[in-house]
């Protein structure tokens, strides 16, 4: 007889976005008619950067020679991308990071929710709540998340970001947390925390023998340059913290999947004995076993972005998005709603109206004025009362957004 694996079963109910994505499709039956805007999901807009494109035409060339073609490439990525990773992400922060601890994959969401099968399932993990849904999830699949209780899993440590505490995270208190989750600039809230602050939780990790987890997904969208974009940034990070970084927002890849995910050779964890077992020889032989690399194709675009023109194209794409984040705050804030983020990251996190739950207001506002949001408890218990718009949306699309809204909170 197989048997499933219980831990599946937990679950909540469906993915967060495929739960918008029903209720919306519920609706386009119900209004045929209807012309929905969607400002909810963080999917991109804008076609890709110029170079890529140039880049992927070339790849595929090469790919119809015999002397160009490629089959199976390494698991953890071409040198040529890793290289060019090296030398233009880190190396002008002042990071010293070698080749071999640059592992390229599909995607971001990927490797954040596969690395913790490496890590035994009773660790006791800390999330910024409200958080990326895959960190839990992930967990939730291998048991180590307890019980489902009033929303909240019973073996995890929630630690709140919200308007009261200026969007950041106290560090934990009582019992010490094995694995924490990071993600700044943050998804959902769009906020960002400075080096002294990112130092607080380095120093948190190695004095407790903790990993953390950085997702760095949207580093390219600071605009602050006192905002770290690396956890690498801040001393002593190389031995307690793994980081994912993703081309997905930063360059349109959501459609073409690549990124990579750092990790240093200095970072370890232990077996019950008191071993130090290094991540970076585990995280490379699951990937060997589970992962056939990312497509040529793709890293070849990847590289291009780092070229004069790909820099460049690439800037004036996040600057694209910033500008409708900046008219969506200015908009949202002249109508009297209390929101956050939108200045070093691409989403804006605002408190809904007259103290509305967060699917109440997601409701309202699609039937109300025809747009999509994301419902902020969809992210975790400290999201209720809140919801996230994204600014991936073309400028056409998110002015006419903004007009509706515009017009239905004044009725």
């Amino acid at each position: 007889m197989a048997l499933v694996n219980i831990h599946f079963l937990n679950l909540q109910n469906n993915y967060l976005f495929a739960d918008i994505a029903k209720k919306v499709n519920a609706f386009k039956v119900m209004h045929p008619k209807a012309d929905v805007i969607s400002l909810g999901i963080g999917d991109v807009t804008q076609p890709l950067a110029p170079a890529v494109v140039e880049a992927m035409h070339k790849a595929a060339d090469e790919m119809a020679t015999t002397q160009g073609f490629r089959g199976y490439g390494p698991e953890q990525g071409y040198d040529f991308l890793r290289e060019a990773i090296l030398k233009n992400d880190f190396l002008p922060r002042g990071i010293h990071l070698d080749v071999d601890e640059v592992f390229i994959n599909d995607g971001a969401k990927s490797d954040t929710g596969n690395f913790q099968e490496l890590l035994h399932w009773d660790n006791f993990i800390g999330v910024t709540d409200p958080i990326y849904p895959v960190y839990i999830d992930s967990n939730v699949m291998i048991g180590r998340c307890g019980t489902y209780r009033d929303g909240r899993w019973t073996n995890v440590r929630y630690m709140p970001i919200t308007a009261e505490n200026g969007f950041v995270p106290e560090l934990p208190k009582g019992r010490p947390v094995d694995v924490i989750y990071l993600c700044y600039p943050n998804n959902p809230t769009g906020t960002v925390i400075t080096k002294q602050e990112m130092r607080k939780w380095v120093n948190y990790a190695l004095k407790n023998d903790a990993l953390i987890l950085f997702d760095a997904a949207y580093q390219a969208y600071i605009q602050d340059p006192d905002i770290p974009h690396s956890i690498y940034e801040i001393r002593g990070a190389r031995k307690c913290a793994v980081e994912f970084r993703s081309f997905s927002k930063t360059a349109g890849f959501t459609g073409v999947r690549c990124g990579y995910t750092i990790v240093p050779k200095d970072v370890s964890v232990a077996t019950f004995e008191g071993e130090r077992i290094p991540l970076n020889q585990l995280w490379l032989r699951r990937q060997c076993t589970k992962f056939n690399g990312c497509s040529y194709i793709s890293q070849r675009a990847a590289e291009a972005i780092y070229t004069p023109e790909g820099k460049a194209q690439v800037k004036s794409t996040i600057d694209y998005y910033m500008q409708n984040a900046h008219q969506m705050l200015e908009t949202l804030r002249r109508l009297g709603y209390e929101c956050y983020g939108g200045e070093n990251a691409p989403y804006i996190w605002m408190r809904t109206s007259d103290g509305m739950g967060s699917w109440q207001f997601f409701e309202a506002l699609l039937y109300g004025a025809n747009v999509v949001c994301t419902p902020g408890v969809g992210f975790g218990p400290s999201g209720e009362g809140y919801v996230r718009f994204t600014a991936f949306g073309s400028h056409e699309k998110t002015a006419e957004a903004l007009d509706r809204i515009t017009k239905w909170s004044k009725k």
